[in-house]
């Protein structure tokens, strides 16, 4: 069936026998390339049935629908042209595991981070009205999404303007409502025929020709018994509230019945409406469906037992998480803070062992910093565990409500630097820079395992401001080199040298060390400084002082924008000096997806390619 379709216009001319089993071949495309590339698995198979219903009703380019969060979108990603580039899935020139407006026609926005869909759709619904051009405008929200501040802001807008947009709450938590039954089902209908709609509109008509006082109290007594009718059996009268018609829940698993609500919410509705679609996430696929968070999103696995293929070791993340569950034993006050990211950043033991003090805010990352500021200035010690890409949403909280009250928060900041196959919206690509101008704020960077544990218990003892920790994904790296004591802004001088220094900070310090290793065999006469910046800030001054006009060459190795990061404080440090500085670090451009050593050789970053860079400069 699947090969049938070579544009979503072909999804429409099929029956709905032939429709359930396009959905069983999609889901089969699905499992077979996320084996080998890995991908968000669970919530793309949840939004299979979803997808091809949206498809059946509506047409993508005239009707534009926006996914929130972007790793739903895999089947739709099969079904609007792009069936036969799926096997590059997250691959260097392939496809992107999220929506991306210069991939394809069809993605009417990017969507990588969560909760912005509605204020997209709100967007392009009233540009659409200016405009004078028809369609309707959709937007997908799920995984949580809806937990995001943005998602009400933007609701609360839309329910003010009451203009003609659909939201499709993708609801995919395995929470199926009680609800959904036959007297809901009946209720539902009732809500998005076109005789009750037509009647409704027809009182309101009616309504206005009664003096002002009497017609608002009629419209009042009649908005409230349609509101109680409906909280009777559902209980997202908050959606109506906020200006939203409600219908649902619907069985999102149900193509028929999708489809029929979306033809009648189409023709009859006038306004904003939420459709409320209850889906199971790894739908399809059984290790999925009963192990959804691990299938939320993973590398490469075999489809026969749903195994990892070659994951080696302890990753960072749950070695964070090990580490704060040993200082929590010892310190009452430590408190665990994630957004929506309790298995992501490994703070799933952490959560079994001491409940009462973990708190997921869900997708919500300016809340959890400012959540975290109350905590602390009631003398308690939280740490705030979010990936770095996404702290970035919280930006204004962690100057205004931490720095600037120098309360003693720990941001532990996942993901730091290149990610690989998430690409430009999840690499961590800008933390040092943008940390990098907050007062009253220490940011560290450890280079392997043994020293991000001095550096959280550093931080669970400091109690003089904010501490901010990077640290990359993929596996912790163990030393068996003794470890330099861990002193408030000095580095550690692993190899001494003599008028050139190559100083790399956390991850970026095994590309010094392998530069370093390669200017040995080739230009043993060099003999540079090798040196471990465990500091963003502050600074080594004391070390920088010696080095200044003493040194004719630093080369600085960061994973992050070589725009305001690491480098851009060195360069500035010796601006005055006869000693050139250069840094390498990930260019002013957004990186693709990708391999990590891929996407390294891509910019210009890996060891070979900075080695050759150093030899020309020398």
């Amino acid at each position: 069936m699947l090969e049938k379709i070579k544009t979503p216009k072909d999804v429409k001319k099929l029956s709905i026998k032939d429709l359930d089993i396009l959905a069983k071949e999609i889901r089969q495309r699905i499992i077979e390339v996320t084996a080998k590339t890995g991908g968000h698995v669970a919530p793309s198979l949840g939004a299979t049935d979803l997808t091809i219903a949206l498809l059946k009703v509506f047409n993508p380019l005239s009707d534009r629908i926006i996914w929130d969060v972007g790793h739903q979108s895999y089947a739709y990603k099969i079904l609007t042209e792009r069936n036969e580039q799926f096997d590059t899935l997250r691959q260097l020139d392939g496809i992107s595991g999220f929506n991306n407006i210069f991939e394809s026609k069809y993605d009417a926005f990017g969507v990588g981070h969560s909760s912005t869909s509605i204020s997209a759709a709100l967007g392009i619904t009233v540009a659409k009205e200016l405009k004078k051009t028809k369609g309707r405008t959709i937007a997908v929200i799920g995984d949580g999404a809806l937990t995001g501040g943005m998602s009400f802001e933007a609701m609360n807008h839309a329910g003010h303007l009451q203009k003609n947009m659909i939201v499709v709450l993708n609801d995919n938590n395995m929470s199926i409502s009680k609800n959904v039954g036959a007297l809901q089902a009946y209720l539902t209908n009732i809500l998005v025929s076109r005789s009750y709609n037509a009647i409704k509109g027809k009182i309101w008509d009616l309504f206005q020709h009664f003096p002002y006082r009497i017609k608002r109290k009629l419209i009042v007594v009649a908005q409230k018994f349609e509101e109680n009718l409906i909280n009777f059996f559902v209980p997202n009268v908050i959606f109506e509230d906020l200006g939203f018609k409600y219908v649902g829940p619907v069985d999102g698993h149900d193509i028929e019945r999708l489809i029929s609500i979306f033809n009648k919410v189409k023709k009859n509705i006038i306004g904003p409406v939420m459709i409320h679609v209850v889906t199971r996430k790894g739908k399809g696929y059984e290790f999925a469906e009963n192990d959804a968070p691990r299938f939320h999103g993973l590398g490469p696995y075999e489809v026969e037992t749903g195994k990892c293929i070659g994951k080696k070791g302890i990753s960072y993340s749950n070695y964070f998480g090990n580490e704060l569950c040993e200082i929590a034993k010892k310190n009452k006050k430590v408190i665990a803070i994630t957004a929506a990211m309790t298995d992501g950043t490994g703070l799933v033991k952490f959560a079994q062992k001491f409940p009462d003090r973990f708190f997921d805010v869900g997708i919500a990352e300016q809340h959890a910093v400012t959540f975290a500021g109350g905590l602390a200035v009631q003398g308690l010690k939280p740490f705030v565990a979010i990936y770095s890409t996404f702290l970035q949403r919280a930006f204004d909280q962690v100057i205004h409500d931490i720095a600037l009250q120098k309360l003693p928060v720990v941001f532990c900041l996942d993901r730091a630097g290149l990610v690989g196959e998430d690409g430009a919206t999840h690499h961590g690509a800008f933390d040092l820079s943008y940390l990098n101008l907050i007062p009253n704020l220490i940011v560290m960077a450890p280079s392997n395992a043994h020293e991000f544990s001095e550096m959280l218990k550093f931080a669970a003892g400091y109690g003089e401001g904010p501490v901010a920790i990077r640290y990359p994904r993929g596996s912790a790296i163990f030393s068996d080199k003794e470890i330099a004591p861990l002193e408030i802004g000095k580095y550690d001088v692993t190899i001494k040298g003599r008028k050139i220094a190559i100083m790399g900070i956390g991850k970026a310090y095994m590309d010094a060390e392998k530069v370093h290793e390669i200017m040995k065999n080739k230009i043993p006469k060099l003999k540079p400084y090798l040196i471990n910046v465990r500091f963003l800030k502050p600074i080594d001054k004391e070390l920088l002082k010696r080095f200044k006009n003493k040194l004719d060459y630093i080369f600085t190795i960061e994973d992050n924008s070589i725009i305001g990061g690491f480098g851009s404080q060195i360069k500035d440090y010796f601006a005055d000096s006869k000693t050139k500085v250069y840094s390498f670090g990930i260019p002013d451009q957004f990186v693709t997806h990708g391999k990590m050593d891929e996407l390294k050789k891509l910019i210009k970053t890996s060891p070979e390619h900075i080695y050759k860079s150093i030899k020309k400069i020398l």
